[in-house]
């Protein structure tokens, strides 16, 4: 599984300075990040498709870390 910019900026922060985020803030913070993900990819994408059709699979194909 790849990580997301945020999940390495908090491993980051926690490692090195001991900092802590709070859950809540994280998940603001990652659900933003999915939405821009998943934009780019719809922008990326062929025109005949949704913006969302497979921006959303994509996101959680690739940074979801859900068992198969």
């Amino acid at each position: 599984m790849k990580q997301t910019a945020t999940e390495w900026l908090r491993e980051k922060l926690r490692l090195e300075f001991g900092f802590v985020f709070s859950d809540n803030i994280l998940e603001q913070a990652k659900e933003m990040e999915k939405q821009q993900i998943c934009e780019a990819y719809a922008i990326g994408g062929s025109p005949l498709l949704g913006p969302w059709e497979f921006g959303e699979e994509y996101y959680d194909e690739t940074f979801e870390k859900k068992p198969k």
